[in-house]
């Protein structure tokens, strides 16, 4: 990555040094960010649910960041909040992307008409809004961060069998493909030999593309009250918790919403560069 990227400094003067100090910060960001949510309950200074002063109290000594609208500590709700969301969107990323490789992958090997009727179904399953499926899921499930995961996953993963199925039929209908196909080697030897190496790029850039949706949804759900419920911090929950007191305290609402966009925008930044790296394209 080091490389690269100093080659294009090299070749691309100013405009690529700009970029390249755009993607540095964007790393160094989302390196920043990851680590609050990951390492942030090691150094919290209170447990995130225990009442310890007024509600949208300001900052002090005691508590930099004030109180929410219970009296709760807002800076180790901050440092607990970041775990949950970040991990529901990995995890579901992590789901969304192997249903997309299996389906994908199936589909552009079985015959046309057969790849048409997967298409066809993974349509029905696409034009659902997320949102929704997010909410009939979570109230059938409530108080649960699987559930979250699993319908994230649902609702991204249509795109990703459209994107994977395509990739897998453009390489079934190469030459050599077909070559291999005709001396008898068989699909499977296909499968391993020439689509997943083929795929890998595509695949690699839908994940990370994949993960910024699932960021995104999975911040709305917390915002909505869905998983884990009350008292689990979560940077989303703690937004619209908050919203009420906002001409009393600034602090409980700004800082899990700068966090949610400094995250979500360094995330962007780097998926974008790496798309275009794992497809091919420029960096």
């Amino acid at each position: 990555m080091t490389a690269t990227l100093e080659a294009q400094v090299r070749a691309g003067g100013p405009r690529a040094r700009t970029r390249r100090r755009l993607l540095l910060t964007a790393a160094a960001g989302t390196i920043m960010m990851v680590a609050i949510a990951l390492l942030g309950p090691l150094i919290a200074p209170y447990d995130p649910a225990e009442r310890l002063g007024l509600p949208f109290q300001g900052p002090d000594g005691g508590h930099p960041l004030g109180t929410d609208f219970l009296g709760r500590d807002v800076l180790s709700r901050v440092l607990w909040g970041g775990r949950a969301l970040i991990l529901t969107a990995i995890g579901a990323t992590v789901v969304a992307t192997a249903i997309g490789m299996t389906a994908g992958v199936l589909a552009g090997l079985v015959s046309r008409r057969t790849g048409e009727a997967v298409a066809r179904l993974v349509d029905v399953l696409a034009v659902l809004p997320a949102l929704l499926l997010i909410l009939v899921l979570a109230a059938g499930f409530p108080g649960s961060d699987v559930t979250v995961v699993a319908a994230v996953a649902l609702a991204t993963a249509p795109f990703s069998v459209r994107v994977l199925g395509a990739a897998t039929r453009r390489i079934v209908t190469t030459g050599y493909a077909e070559t291999t196909l005709a001396r008898g080697d068989g699909r499977w030897a296909v499968l391993l030999h020439d689509i997943l190496p083929n795929i890998a790029g595509p695949a690699l850039a839908d994940a990370a593309l994949r993960l910024v949706a699932a960021l995104h949804l999975t911040a709305t759900a917390g915002f909505l009250g869905l998983g884990r419920g009350a008292p689990a911090a979560n940077w989303g929950r703690m937004v619209s918790e908050n919203l009420s007191g906002a001409s009393l305290s600034v602090t409980p609402l700004l800082a899990p919403t700068l966090l949610l966009v400094l995250l979500s925008v360094c995330v962007g930044l780097l998926t974008d560069w790496f798309a275009g790296i794992a497809s091919g394209g420029c960096p």
